[in-house]
């Protein structure tokens, strides 16, 4: 373990290199968040790295790598004890023990949520992955189920997939209990989510709460009764328990009058802890007469449909005791979806009769009498609506006729709050903040895009859910968010500006199908209102995307009809110099394929020239890009690659969009592709570690990580490759083990170090993913198993991995390898004394002039062959200064340098001849 670092730290440490989030850490370790925030920081600082990223990466170095593996229990706090209900707990527990689905069902106030609470407490230990908690009171919108469950369970959303997809692919193979509480005003949406889920996922257990029954297969209903009735039963506990906790114990000798309350209350759980809360002001005299008469007129009998009555009765009594500031204060707070703060709701309810300023010591009086909630947070106090309280005041709201315009004050802080968030994501605590707000401004959505005099204020709030959620990495959401302002608003112009970065981010979820569709919805509505250039531009895009985008297809596009689309975008043009460049470029992806190299770099120069025109750096850069691919064709890789690192300053300063976000993945990749391809191991390296910083990536491990294993694969640093292959695997799995073939050579990659390193099993399980990712072998595998055959001395098999000629081989295939390809294959010649070899060597020497690894080795291998010891020693100094040691060591060892040997040792590879 590092100097410095605690106990405590280390277990945080190693949990942070297993990529998980703050949340689920501080559920494992017992912890809150807040002080998983702050030992994270005092890391960073001791660590001396940057951000949370390379903490992860050097977790094993700097700690133990094996964390506590007590089992993950992420329940919340309760303020206070569960009293009694053994019988119940017993029998619950052993129904979610026996069944993969079971719903507590029950009545409003009855106890399901305690009761489910205390019995996943009990069954933490029984479960590998865990106990986990997931609220459903706040959420209001059926398609937001996963959402909720996704962020409980820290899982986020995938690229290339949508997040239903990403929570069944992460919890496949898990075995954990999901708490789903409150599911009585979702059953629909929590029904479709659970049969997927159930379906997906054979390790996973729900334990439901609800007021009635899913409905879904294999559902094994639990009835909650209410607590026993005697002066020794659950019951009175309960309430002489609540009384302790305020101070008022009450006398043993009193305990039949507290029975008497408790059966005038049915038992239920909510109105026995109501009136508990009541003893300090009334005494029990004072509940009693409070309670007899009136509640008994509304209670009637003890039948199991009429315990909702039992409630609200109770509800109408602890309503009347208040005085009517805090009755109109307690209704109106009913609009709050989730946990809130004063200030929020001295804003949405401080309107006449109530005062701003009286509303603080309001809550305080409503929390004391229990019909408010405290949750404490790392930034202060927020307030939770009971959900039986929330669903009782918000009829009265209604029946009152003041719920219109509490919804309206609440949507209207709902914007300013949204507005706010905008304006400041990217610093501070912002996603706390949201994470906070988000069910508020999702549920004031909801309710304004239903209200025809809203749907203009409906429209603003979805465009800044959308903003906000896209930097918060809900992808998904963000595109869903962009749609529905494009549906709300009476502004054409509004809504193509929304479907377009509905489109671009879609494409940022890698869904290139998706991206067409909507940049083709997109030129439809600029259509309508005569805009044809704009129109013209998102045709040209359109078409685009069906190449710049091609593997991200399930099934292409006609040629045929991206041809006629693109004529009709070059007839809409007109002199507009934006849609003139989008054509261009389009042109370039449809006439690739039938134009030799000099025309496709006309043609794409054309469209970088048009692009200029526009400052417009994302226009720019997707003609930079077809440039690019138009020199690389030609063979010109030295060429692509100054293009490639054109395009990627040009983006620096591009705005910080969905569509900005596209061009940065796209740019940032074939940056760090064309530096490896011509030997820029440093260039690579710092593209590389560009793209996987990338905010857009966090959720993606293994597209993140993917460039910069293959860099430091190459450069021989085995330690950089171990600790990202570990961000790599575990991405890769939570994703499903989806086949990705162009994240095959980067698992590659790491199977070569391992077999640097002499580690057989390791190599073998890499290079098994590797085939799982891309099927066939390539170009790459020949490039590796021919670097590992020839640090082992098997020049024979070396040879027969690149036996085949360079030009033999389809340009695409060899792409960024051709010249590691070509130097390699004249080593082996040459070590394999084949008579071609002198021939072999003189053609590589002209195809890698100006890449220096690929020099240097055609240089040893010239060396080798003239049996020039002191020439092939220099060569380590040229790997030296291209970054690359584990060729400097190489070098040194065929040379006969002793000092070679405890070089390729340090880097932790086996020392071969």
């Amino acid at each position: 373990m590092a100097a410095g670092i605690s106990v405590r730290e280390a277990e945080v440490l190693a949990l942070v290199g297993q990529h998980r989030s703050n949340a689920e850490i501080a559920a494992q370790l017992f912890i809150s968040v807040r002080t998983v925030e702050t030992h994270v920081s005092s890391l960073l600082r001791k660590a001396a790295v940057p951000d949370r990223r390379a903490l992860a990466d050097r977790a094993a170095e700097l700690g133990d790598p094996e964390p506590a593996a007590s089992p993950v229990a992420a329940l919340p706090t309760t303020l206070t004890s569960f009293v009694g209900r053994v019988e119940e707990q017993a029998a619950l527990r052993g129904l979610v023990v026996a069944h993969r689905q079971v719903t507590a069902l029950g009545p409003g106030g009855v106890g399901k949520t305690r009761l489910a609470l205390a019995v996943a407490a009990d069954l933490a230990g029984e479960f590998a992955g865990g106990v986990w908690f997931v609220d459903l009171v706040p959420v209001t919108d059926p398609a937001m189920i996963c959402a909720a469950v996704a962020q409980a369970l820290g899982i986020g959303e995938q690229l290339g997939r949508g997040l239903d997809d990403s929570v069944t692919a992460a919890l496949a193979d898990r075995r954990l209990l999901l708490v789903l509480d409150n599911c009585e005003h979702l059953l629909d949406g929590v029904a479709l989510f659970l049969e997927r889920l159930l379906a997906r996922c054979p390790g996973v257990t729900v334990l439901a709460t609800s007021r009635s029954r899913l409905m879904v297969p294999f559902e094994q209903v639990y009835s909650v009764p209410p607590l026993s009735l005697d002066e020794n039963a659950d019951a009175v506990a309960l309430f002489l328990n609540r009384a302790a906790a305020l101070g008022w114990p009450v006398p043993t000798e009193q305990a039949d009058r507290v029975a008497e309350i408790c059966a005038r209350l049915d038992g239920l759980a909510l109105p026995i802890e109501l009136a508990a809360a009541r003893l300090p002001t009334l005494g029990l005299d004072g509940l009693t007469a409070s309670l007899a008469d009136p509640l008994r007129l509304l209670v009637g009998g003890r039948r199991a449909d009429e315990r909702h009555r039992s409630v609200r009765a109770t509800l109408d009594w602890s309503q009347a005791l208040l005085p009517e500031p805090d009755r109109l204060l307690l209704r109106r707070t009913a609009v709050f979806a989730g946990p809130f703060t004063a200030a929020a709701a001295a804003i949405v309810t401080g309107y006449p009769p109530l005062a701003p300023a009286d509303v603080a010591d309001g809550l305080a009086r409503l929390t004391e009498h229990s019909l408010l909630s405290v949750v404490p947070t790392g930034t202060g106090i927020r307030y939770r609506v009971l959900a039986t309280v929330r669903q009782y005041t918000r009829e009265q709201l209604d029946t009152l006729g003041e719920l219109p315009a509490t919804l309206a004050r609440h949507l209207a802080w709902s914007r300013s709050t949204a507005t706010e968030l905008t304006e400041h994501t990217g610093t501070g605590s912002w996603r706390t903040e949201f994470d906070f707000v988000a069910d508020d401004l999702r549920a004031a959505l909801n309710w304004a895009a239903a209200e025809a005099g809203h749907r203009a204020q409906a429209c603003d709030l979805a465009l800044a859910l959308a903003r906000i959620t896209f930097t918060r990495n809900l992808i998904g959401e963000s595109q869903r968010r962009y749609e529905q302002a494009a549906m709300l608003t009476d502004d054409p112009a509004v809504a193509a500006a929304a479907l377009r970065e509905a489109a671009a981010t879609a494409g940022c979820r890698i869904h290139g199908a998706e991206m067409y569709r909507l940049y083709l919805a997109a030129a439809e509505v600029a259509r309508k209102v005569g805009d044809t250039a704009a129109a013209a531009r998102d045709l040209a895009t359109a078409v685009s995307t069906c190449f710049r985008m091609s593997d991200t297809f399930d099934h292409l596009p006609a040629p045929q009809v991206t041809a006629e689309l693109l004529a009709t975008a070059r007839d809409l043009a007109g002199d507009d110099p934006a849609a003139a460049a989008a054509v261009a470029v389009a042109e370039c992806g449809i006439r690739s394929a039938e134009s030799d190299g000099s025309q496709a770099i006309s043609l794409a120069a054309r469209a970088v020239e048009l692009a200029e025109r526009t400052a417009d750096p994302l226009s720019r850069s997707a003609a930079l890009d077809a440039l690019a691919a138009a020199q690389w064709w030609c063979g010109d890789t030295a060429a692509s690659a100054v293009t490639t690192r054109r395009r990627v300053e040009l983006l620096t300063a591009a705005p910080a969009t969905a569509a900005g976000a596209l061009e940065r993945v796209g740019a940032l990749s074939e940056a760090a592709d064309s530096c490896l391809a011509n030997g820029d191991l440093a260039g690579a390296r710092t593209w590389a570690a560009q793209l996987r910083d990338l905010p857009l990536l966090a959720e993606r491990g293994d597209l993140a990580t993917s460039r910069i294993l293959v860099v430091e694969a190459l450069s021989g640093d085995a330690d950089a490759v171990r600790a990202g292959s570990r961000r790599f695997a575990d991405a890769w799995e939570l994703s499903g083990r989806l086949p990705a073939p162009q994240l095959a050579v980067s698992a590659a990659a790491v199977a070569l170090v391992h077999g640097l390193r002499g580690d057989a099993p390791a190599q073998a399980r890499w290079q098994a993913i590797a085939t799982e990712l891309s099927g066939p072998p390539a170009v790459w595998c020949a490039v590796f198993d021919a670097v590992l055959l020839l640090h082992a001395g098997d020049a024979d098999r070396a040879w027969g991995e690149l036996a085949t000629a360079p030009d033999d081989l389809d340009e695409q295939v060899l792409w960024i390898w051709r010249h590691w390809y070509v130097a390699l294959r004249a080593e082996a010649a040459v070590l394999a004394r084949r008579p071609e070899a002198a021939e072999i060597l003189d053609a590589a020497k002209n195809t890698v002039a100006g890449n220096p690894i690929a020099s240097a080795i055609t240089a040893r291998a010239t060396a080798l062959q003239d049996g020039d010891r002191l020439a092939v020693l220099a060569t380590a100094t040229a790997f030296e200064a291209a970054g690359c040691p584990v060729q400097q060591a190489r070098s040194s060892i065929l040379g006969g340098d002793p000092d070679g040997a405890a070089l390729m040792k340090s880097l932790g590879f086996m020392a071969n001849p």
